[in-house]
């Protein structure tokens, strides 16, 4: 992989307080091309009731600066909040990209929830599917994918310019790492993932999917891998084993994400809600004991 890190490109973000989650505009420096990473859609789950203000914030943004939107990215299908990149695409264009990888992830959740045969399970959702080391472009800007699975098996990080957005497989250095427990995901490959990672140039900006302002900080969401792979508490000075033996342990501590029924449901499917019934209604379904 060619990394120039001369490319500098313009990254706003908007952090979503109700899921900790930072949603990204990133501006190829030459052009008025851009792309966003890791979308929003608003859910109030007891009500039933989707809205769209998040995603609305980066429209405007959009807008607001004359931006031409090339690609909508999902670093991975997301298990604490519901991606809004079908909703962005109605009005902005874009591709939607996503690691080929989905297809484990729609092959098991399709199982889970039940969905039958009439749920394509290959990943036709989404215009893209990367593999490790395939490149894009936004504007002028060549970026490239980096398969880097153990959160789940469809994580990747997306190198562009001098900027990798790296979904759940880092935290900021004093929030360490994701979880590896979910259905398919593995400690042992987040550890080689998130060395992958850091074998990136020190100079390299990181930009993370959470923050939760650990010890009551500010949240934050940008760092260097010098500074990960200096100071990350999980990571730091430890050996694949030790990781290993800290995530899983850590894992077992962990309560399910409060979103993490609506979220595997509709974004398995790109972001779309499930299709509707007869009378037109749509439906998210709750497995009991399944997940």
């Amino acid at each position: 992989m060619t990394i120039d890190l001369s490319v500098k490109p313009l990254v706003k973000g908007f952090f979503d307080p109700a899921t900790n989650t930072i949603s990204y505009v990133v501006k190829d420096p030459a052009s008025a091309a851009c792309a966003i990473v890791d979308s929003v859609m608003d859910i109030d789950y007891a009500a039933g009731r989707i809205t769209y203000t998040h995603a609305d914030e980066l429209i405007a943004y959009v807008r607001d600066q004359a931006l031409t939107l090339e690609w909508l990215i999902e670093t991975h299908v997301h298990a604490d909040h519901l991606s809004a990149a079908p909703y962005i695409q109605r009005q902005l264009g874009g591709q939607i990209g996503i690691g080929r990888n989905i297809t484990v992830v729609q092959d098991t959740f399709g199982k889970i929830f039940n969905e039958g045969t009439e749920f394509q399970r290959d990943g036709s959702q989404f215009d893209r599917l990367f593999d490790d080391g395939d490149t894009y472009t936004v504007g002028t800007m060549t970026c490239t994918a980096l398969h880097t699975p153990g959160h789940t098996p469809a994580c990747m990080t997306h190198v562009m310019g001098d900027a990798a957005f790296v979904g759940d497989t880092l935290f900021m250095p004093d929030g360490g790492s994701a979880r590896a427990d979910f259905p398919g995901g593995d400690a042992g490959q987040l550890y080689d993932s998130i060395q992958k990672v850091l074998s990136l140039p020190d100079e390299m900006r990181l930009f993370m999917c959470h923050d939760y302002g650990p010890n009551g900080r500010d949240i934050a969401y940008e760092t260097t891998v010098r500074e990960e792979r200096a100071h990350n508490i999980h990571v730091a000075g430890k050996s694949r084993e030790e990781f290993v033996a800290l995530r899983t342990a850590r894992d077992r501590t962990l309560a399910m994400p409060k979103l993490i029924i609506p979220s595997l449901q509709i974004n398995m499917r790109g972001g779309d809600l499930p299709p509707a019934d007869e009378d037109g209604k749509r439906f998210l379904k709750v497995p009991i004991n399944g997940i």
